[in-house]
């Protein structure tokens, strides 16, 4: 069994690490492609120094530029690799345009493919993440779904064919991750702020970084904090801080390796994040979050205020921040008959 597996951005490389270590402990081979998505070193390479993934076969070296332009790109690209390249299948993850690109490339190709994350909804089609899990789902012939919501969602929606139950290959992945930051990417290494003495942020949707009036609400809702926000700045937020007067508790900062942000997380007071991995994680790892968005996939994290969404109201975002959770977690994202998702998801990979 071949399997060619395409990544281009953070969530889908920490997904691929976990999947990719399952996959060689079966014996299958992979044959991995990275779309060049993500151009910045400090959020392509070091991923896959830290985590171990296989280096690619291939980048398509895709870049930035509109949805139109990032998607038809990956397209060409990965169908002339495809047409020279041998595969039994394509795995695709998560809700990107590299997603959008896999799932459609496959389909013209008559080539079997999985998707990964499959089952998300935010029932906002504004969102370009949405537009693309909804097609990626539907073009997949093997869907595996992190969470019994995940499988409902498909379910009224018709698709029932192929639907697996595998858990989260997050959670994995915060799992076997968590300690080794501890070790390699120590709190006194990357800040000078103890233990919950700090909030972490991050802001990197499109629905945010390209609407002036929520960036600025999100910045005003940071700045009324009351205690130091460090913010690792994905490219596109940084490209419009020219527009912005920046809080003076706000530390902005380069983007972070995994390692060093499940560090920050795991010690932060409270997340304030538009990222659907890093509600999770926060989660995971016992950190109320703040969700900057109007909705979430992650239905489950709002449970007992875990996770609050507050969208870019200033006042929201200081009172969802201020506000501590009021019961207790219950677990989610767990693999079926107490498998890892990893391994679920290898299982059926290589025995369709």
């Amino acid at each position: 069994m071949r399997i060619c597996t395409l990544v281009g951005a953070r969530p889908q490389f920490i997904k691929a690490a976990v999947v990719s270590r399952a996959l060689a402990s079966a014996g299958a081979e992979e044959i991995l492609v990275h779309t060049g998505q993500h151009y910045d070193p400090e959020m392509s390479r070091v991923f896959f120094e830290e985590l171990g993934i296989p280096r690619p076969a291939v980048n398509l070296e895709v870049g930035s530029g509109t949805h139109a332009a990032q998607t038809g790109a990956a397209m060409v690209r990965l169908e002339a690799f495809l047409a020279e390249t041998s595969v039994d299948r394509l795995v695709v993850y998560g809700d990107t345009n590299a997603t959008l690109a896999g799932a459609l490339v496959a389909a013209k190709l008559h080539l079997p493919q999985a998707h990964v994350e499959a089952g998300l909804r935010s029932f906002n089609r504004r969102m370009p993440e949405e537009v693309n899990r909804i097609v990626a789902d539907r073009l997949a012939d093997q869907l595996f779904c992190p969470t019994q919501t995940a499988l409902e969602n498909l379910a009224a929606e018709g698709i029932t064919e192929g639907v697996y139950g595998t858990g989260d290959v997050m959670l994995d992945a915060t799992r076997f991750f968590a300690e080794a930051a501890a070790t390699h990417a120590p709190l006194d290494a990357l800040t000078p702020h103890g233990p919950h003495t700090y909030f972490l942020a991050t802001v990197h949707r499109a629905e945010n970084t390209d609407d002036p009036a929520r960036l600025r609400g999100i910045f005003d809702g940071l700045g009324r904090l009351g205690a130091p926000v460090l913010l690792p700045l994905h490219p596109r937020t940084r490209a419009r801080l020219d527009l912005l007067a920046m809080p003076p508790n706000v530390e902005v900062r380069p983007p972070e390796g995994y390692l060093a942000m499940l560090t920050l997380v795991r010690n932060a007071r409270g997340v304030l994040t538009d990222s659907g991995g890093l509600q999770k994680e926060a989660y995971w790892l016992g950190v109320p979050c703040a969700t900057l968005r109007e909705e979430t996939e992650w239905v489950e994290t709002l449970e007992h205020g875990w996770n609050r969404l507050a969208g870019a109201d200033p006042e929201a975002i200081a009172e969802a921040a201020r506000t501590p959770p009021d019961g207790p977690q219950r677990p989610f994202g767990e693999g079926p008959d107490g498998r890892r998702p990893s391994d679920a998801i290898a299982h059926h990979l290589l025995h369709a």
